[in-house]
């Protein structure tokens, strides 16, 4: 607690300094965070490991959830002003007025698929884009400097590896990627489906619309699955 409240003082302390430029901010903003992210590369034993990582990624996926439910409870029910309504459709990238599509597109994200596909794509937390980045989920990024230029990348390629301050910031991104990107467009359609048929929203269901995410297409999906069926992930899905 003393090293969060020192930490608190630090930010503070630069942000309100005019020398410090935006993008040291951020690195200053990183540094501390992935302070506060265990070093997954140290715990020996696989079960502590993963116990590790679901209690550091769940109560962030519990809160992204979370506010993901009120605000469709606020659409739902009107109970949300025009301007902020509009700028929802923005950022959901729905035309205003749609409201089934909107709905359709801010709904949860099982906690299941998200922390398999997290232990996938960051080995379990030991990549360095999830230890120094904060990104979990392998996000791509497509203006030169918006991430971090991957050792292996090919020559043509032009993409970067997307860096977050915070792991709050890398989750929320990845769910928005899941609630409006047109590659899974599958899995909003499965999600909805689900809704209307007054069935749990499961991560095993909504992986099956995950085919786009990776070159290896629906073998991603399979081992998507197996992470989930394995550790026995969907207790951590909201019921």
């Amino acid at each position: 607690m003393k090293i969060l409240k020192f930490n608190a003082i630090i930010l503070a302390t630069l942000l309100s300094a005019s020398t410090v430029h935006g993008d040291e901010f951020w690195g200053l903003e990183s540094w501390m965070n992935s302070l506060q992210t265990p070093d997954f590369e140290k715990i020996s034993s696989v079960n502590e490991r993963k116990h590790a990582f679901f209690q550091y990624l769940l109560p962030e996926i519990n809160k992204q959830n979370e506010k993901i439910v009120q605000l469709r409870h606020d659409i739902k029910t009107g109970n949300i002003n025009q301007f902020k309504l509009d700028k929802i459709y923005q950022y959901y990238r729905v035309e205003k007025g749609d409201i089934d599509t909107l709905l359709t597109r801010v709904d949860i994200v099982p906690a299941s698929l998200i922390l398999a596909q997290g232990a996938y794509e960051s080995n379990w937390g030991r990549s360095r884009f999830a230890k120094y980045y904060h990104n979990f989920f392998g996000l791509w990024c497509f203006e030169k400097g918006c991430g971090i230029v991957p050792l292996k990348r090919d020559k043509a390629a032009t993409h970067e590896v997307a860096k977050f301050s915070s792991l709050s910031k890398g989750i929320e991104y990845y769910m928005r990627s899941i609630n409006r990107n047109s590659a899974y467009k599958t899995l909003r359609q499965i999600r909805r489906t689900k809704r209307d048929q007054q069935l749990p929203i499961t991560g095993i269901a909504l992986s099956e619309g995950l085919e786009n995410y990776a070159e290896i297409g629906y073998d991603y999906v399979e081992t998507v699955q197996s992470i989930i069926r394995y550790n026995k992930l969907d207790r951590y899905d909201f019921k």
